[in-house]
């Protein structure tokens, strides 16, 4: 275990031992947020996401410790330097230890681990602890937390945050990743309401709109709007990656090339993870958006510039409008 030193100096080097003083605060983020205080954060993968959390909430003053859980040495003392955590456990050093006094636990770590970490969580969290997650998906892993909590599971609070980015891992954390964005919780019929109203005031205070919906409406929907994408993204460069000119072929790209596979230098992992996690909904996408290709293709194989001006007036259209709405939400991750 490691804690934050005295000065979290750009060059400083973490301290280590336990006991040691809270690194200094992260610059505010400027969010008007409700009143809410977190005395013990125990964050479980400080990442873009975690991290992102842990330094909104510093930033708004609306905790007072915070505890890093990672596989990774490093990338927790990329943390501690930046002020992310105060204390930092890997995986196997004795980090259950501090679920007992925890307030809030957030699980931020790729889905894969869920089973193993809630089976830790679980037994070890005090009375009025809440857990809560950013997964991807949501039924697979509210089907986890059954398994893990059994009786306890109105602790438990599902939610995903839409918003993040290619980049992964401590360093990319901002504390102004939140601001404006949504964040979905789709608690069960067994979710106690103060668990969920905690969390909910947790995510306001990092800037964020919070909306609720079911764990089955909201896997299709974001197998749509984003499993989808991410899927498209990563064959598309892989395939032209595949080819012997494939190098040549990337130093012609434009910025619509750019733009439209930013998303497939997103986390191999973790993206791994989304996909078997959201099969069946994913499997359904892949099969609609297949038909529409195969659509497209028949357009141009008959030369049928009508119609594929059609579709892509139809598609300007609703993109166009997309950017008229408005989005609150970054990378649906």
């Amino acid at each position: 275990m490691s804690a934050a030193g005295p000065s979290q100096g750009a060059n400083r080097s973490p301290s280590w031992g336990r006991g040691q003083s809270v690194a200094a605060p992260a610059a505010s983020v400027g969010v008007n947020i409700p009143l809410v205080q977190i005395g013990t954060l125990v964050v479980v993968g400080v990442g873009l996401i975690g991290g992102s959390c842990a330094l909104a909430l510093r930033a708004a003053g609306a905790v007072s410790r915070i505890i890093g859980v990672g596989r990774g040495r490093g990338n927790l003392d990329d943390a501690l330097r930046r002020g992310i955590v105060d204390f930092a456990y890997t995986l196997d050093e004795d980090w259950a230890l501090e679920l007992t006094s925890s307030d809030i636990v957030l699980v931020a770590a790729p889905l894969a681990q869920y089973p193993a970490l809630l089976s830790i969580i679980a037994p070890a969290i005090g009375r009025q602890t809440v857990v809560t997650d950013a997964g991807s998906t949501k039924q697979d892993v509210i089907a986890t937390a059954r398994a893990a909590f059994r009786d306890g599971i109105s602790r438990f609070v599902p939610g995903h945050p839409i918003a993040g980015s290619e980049q992964s891992g401590a360093l990319a954390a901002d504390g102004a990743l939140f601001v404006g964005r949504d964040v979905i919780l789709t608690p069960t019929s067994d979710t106690a309401p103060d668990a969920c109203a905690r969390v909910t005031t947790l995510w306001q205070a990092c800037g964020a709109h919070v909306t609720t919906m079911s764990a089955a409406a909201h896997d299709q929907a974001l197998a749509a709007v984003s499993h989808l994408p991410h899927i498209l993204a990563f064959a598309l460069v892989a395939e032209l990656a595949s080819r012997r000119d494939g190098a040549e072929l990337f130093a012609r790209a434009g910025t619509g090339f750019r733009d439209f596979t930013r998303i497939a230098a997103s986390s191999p992992e973790m993206w791994r993870d989304v996909a078997l996690a959201n099969r069946e909904a994913l499997l359904d996408e892949l099969a609609r958006f297949r038909a529409a290709l195969d659509n497209a293709t028949q357009m141009l194989a008959q030369r049928n510039g009508a119609e594929l001006a059609a579709l892509f007036k139809r598609a300007s259209m609703a993109r166009r409008q997309l950017d008229k709405a408005g989005s609150s939400g970054g990378d649906a991750t």
